[in-house]
């Protein structure tokens, strides 16, 4: 592998919890407090990612450049895409 690839095991914990090793959150550049979105499809299986990067995809999409980004998905499949994410700005814990 090289220094752009890192391939480990995790274990989960009994809360449910993963610690994302040290390798990788340098690699991604993940600090504690940051905001990650877990994406999960039971057939395509779990990607986290920074919320961040999500974000500019949603505001690219309400900007009109959905078709542009997503030409398979109709504009309003696109804007529901972008609202979701939007709506994940604070944690499950922190949302009404």
């Amino acid at each position: 592998m090289s220094e752009s690839q890192y391939m480990s095991s995790v274990k989960v914990g009994p809360k449910g919890q993963i610690v994302i090793p040290k390798e990788v959150r340098e690699m991604f550049g993940i600090r504690p407090g940051d905001t990650l979105l877990i994406l999960a499809d039971s057939t395509r299986g779990i990607a986290l990612e920074r919320y961040e990067v999500f974000e500019k995809i949603a505001n690219a999409i309400f900007q009109g450049r959905g078709r542009e980004l997503y030409p398979d998905y109709s504009e309003e499949e696109s804007r529901n895409f972008a609202q979701g994410v939007l709506d994940l700005k604070a944690p499950p814990e922190e949302q009404p």
